[in-house]
């Protein structure tokens, strides 16, 4: 019925918008760092748990919405320089064994810490409540998820793009080696954009708490739909991650509520066949 249609699209837009929220760091460091991270999901659970401290402790969401991020980031950075700075000019199966290692690191210290059942994180009391759009009651803060991820589309699209910040990383993930040829400090670029990207990946896993609740496993559950839609976007493109989130995202939610059974299936036939044409992904180079 047009009423199911319009809220599993709404559904499947902010499950969109939080894979872009993953996976665009995830591409980055793809394209420029040019690392297999495996562990980018566990960023994404550390995120969810740090947000989850934070809010018990301080009774705030948006404090956590702020801090739980850097947190990650802060992580994000030391890995890079203390682990995967060595393994740069080795063959890429040392970097997916390292952070594949990592996964299991990271997932067995939340077990330690936290716990192995699933958290819930309470949502803003701002967005605690339901509205009602063309029949459909859509909670409110799955509207604030929708909003949020675009506006964060807009604000990387506006880094990126139209500031030298955004010049420095465009170059660094076109061609490292010339960007640091230039002058450049192409390590410390490096790490910043690894400590970005594990960011937006906390970033993601604090958003997503209020939804999906907090379960050590989660980062691996994430972590194959965001390679995904790495694929289907293509390598090192933010516009690519954008579209890439939002079909991967419909897809996964329209194949749960019709074909639970094969959900998973849907997602990997939209990338078959995405591939097949365009085997570098929709914009990538």
């Amino acid at each position: 019925m047009p009423v199911d249609l319009f809220g599993q699209a709404l559904n499947g837009l902010a499950y969109g918008v939080l894979l872009f929220l993953l996976s665009v760091g995830l591409t980055l460091i793809f394209g420029m760092l040019d690392v297999i991270n495996l562990a980018h999901g566990s960023f994404y659970m550390l995120g969810a748990y740090a947000g989850l401290s934070l809010i018990a402790a301080t009774d705030n969401f948006w404090l956590a919405l702020l801090a739980a991020p850097l947190a990650v980031g802060l992580i994000g950075a030391l890995i890079e320089r203390s682990c995967l700075r060595p393994l740069y000019r080795r063959p890429p199966l040392d970097q997916v064994l390292l952070t594949f290692g990592f996964i299991y690191l990271f997932e067995d210290l939340v077990k330690w810490i936290w716990g192995g059942r699933i958290r819930s994180i309470p949502p803003p009391e701002l967005f605690s409540g339901s509205v009602s759009l063309a029949g459909t009651i859509i909670p409110s803060y799955r509207l604030f998820v929708i909003g949020f991820g675009l506006v964060m589309a807009i604000l990387l699209y506006l880094v990126i793009e139209r500031t030298r910040l955004g010049a420095v990383i465009r170059a660094g993930v076109f061609d490292a080696e010339m960007t640091a040829g230039m002058g450049i400090d192409i390590h410390r670029v490096f790490t910043a954009v690894f400590a970005f990207g594990a960011a937006l990946g906390g970033l993601s896993g604090v958003i997503a708490g209020p939804i999906q609740s907090a379960f050590p496993s989660m980062g691996v559950t994430i972590l194959i739909p965001a390679l995904i839609v790495v694929v289907v976007g293509g390598l090192g493109s933010l516009k690519g991650s954008l579209v890439g989130s939002l079909v991967i995202g419909q897809a996964e939610t329209f194949g749960k509520a019709w074909l639970p059974d094969a959900a998973m299936l849907i997602i990997y036939v939209v990338m078959a066949g995405i591939v097949l044409i365009r085997p570098q992904g929709l914009f990538g180079r």
